[in-house]
């Protein structure tokens, strides 16, 4: 009982923390209080971490590392002492991530435990090794149950995000959509079964089918792709998703949370569908023949699947200076004139203005809807013309 008390006592002075990026907060979470983590949850991203970030990097690191930092000190300030960190495979400079804000941390004066999810080594098995370390509950029952919770969480949140990306554009009360949307994820955010996400998922989906959209709309298609952080965080990207619903564009974002658990935590052998990354190497081999980094394999494959999809344009977003993505820029000009379809890049920093980007993405969207007006006219010449040319040459055979 005395260590049963030690333990739960160990617990409760074990306050950890973990950085922010859009939806994330809500899984992982429910994975670690399934093990009994106190947790400390900073903010969403905000101007404030950007700030505290952004004074404490050089200069030339990424947006990504500086909000990240920037959460960190938010949590230490607020009473935390574990840290949670991924350090992933590949040359993307988030595999330094850790290292360059443990060391900063520590020269800031800063007390605290770092735990890196070292992704190079087995993944499934590290997952449950470092949440067990950080909240001290080396109960594996635990882990797996609060694994599958934060994974049903995962794809829960995905699907009524899906959904709200379709009806956004098409709703005739601007923002009805988004309510139920919030609403869902609070619902998924406050489950505590598998069961009750299943719930939680399907009375947001009953609430959608009340939204009243306008089936006479011309919606315009664009698949929203690029650099893995700046397209999940709606801080980072401005909120570009619901800038462009608004007018009056269906996005489909190419990355999704779930998309990366899956292909990260689900066996080879279990995979029964081509993954999103296996699609893009097929389809960025006229292009990139390997992968350098980051998604700019996934940026380039997505901007050929795009066209092959016969979408109406394509958004590639990134953070300033971030390499891999400034491969991708330089090849989607060429992926853009061959394959036959708009594309825009957009690259974030602390320093990028929303109202510049808003003019930026309005006037993409007046030009994808040009194209798709002249596309419509060549389509319909071209019918006129097939079938001017059948009378003709009925009109020659019955003369004959």
């Amino acid at each position: 009982m005395q260590a049963e008390d030690n333990n739960i006592k160990a617990n409760k002075e074990r306050i950890v923390a973990f950085p922010q990026m859009g939806n994330i907060r809500i899984p992982v979470a429910a994975v670690l209080k399934a093990m009994g983590a106190n947790l400390y949850l900073s903010p969403d991203n905000n101007k404030e971490a950007l700030s505290l970030g952004t004074r404490h990097s050089t200069e030339t690191v990424c947006l990504p590392y500086k909000l990240n930092l920037g959460n960190y000190i938010q949590a230490l300030e607020g009473g935390a002492n574990v840290l949670l960190m991924f350090s992933a495979p590949g040359t993307c400079r988030l595999g330094n991530y850790a290292k360059m804000a443990e060391a900063k941390l520590k020269e800031l004066g800063y007390e605290f435990e770092f735990i890196v999810f070292d992704m190079y080594k087995g993944k499934f098995v590290e997952i449950v090794k470092k949440f067990s370390q950080a909240t001290g509950n080396k109960s594996i029952p635990n882990a797996i149950k609060g694994i599958k919770l934060g994974l049903a969480k995962f794809d829960a949140l995905d699907e009524i995000e899906r959904k709200l990306f379709y009806l956004r554009p098409r709703e005739i009360e601007s923002g009805t959509a988004e309510k139920i949307y919030l609403s869902g994820r609070h619902s998924i955010d406050r489950a505590d079964t598998v069961e009750e996400v299943k719930n939680a998922i399907q009375s947001t989906l009953d609430k959608y089918n009340s939204v009243k959209i306008d089936n006479n709309k011309e919606i315009l298609k664009v698949h929203l792709m690029g650099e893995f952080f700046v397209l999940l965080d709606p801080f980072t990207n401005m909120n570009i998703e619901k800038e462009l619903g608004l007018l009056g564009v269906e996005v489909e974002r190419t990355i999704m949370l779930s998309d990366w658990t899956n292909q990260t935590l689900v066996p080879k052998w279990n995979k029964k569908t081509e993954t999103h990354r296996q699609r893009a190497v097929r389809t960025a081999k006229k292009y990139l023949t390997r992968a350098v980094g980051g998604e700019c394999i996934e940026t380039v494959g997505d901007a050929v699947y795009a066209a092959e999809c016969n979408v109406d344009g394509v958004v590639h977003v990134g953070p300033f200076n971030c390499i891999p993505e400034i491969v991708s820029q330089c090849i989607l000009p060429n992926v853009s004139k061959q394959e036959n379809i708009p594309v825009i890049s957009l690259l974030m920093d602390e320093q990028t203005g929303k109202a510049g980007m808003i003019t930026r993405i309005e006037a993409f969207v007046d030009l994808i809807r040009r194209q798709r007006k002249v596309r419509k006219t060549r389509i319909i010449q071209r019918k006129t013309m097939k079938n001017s040319l059948k009378t003709h040459s009925r009109v020659r055979i019955a003369s004959r």
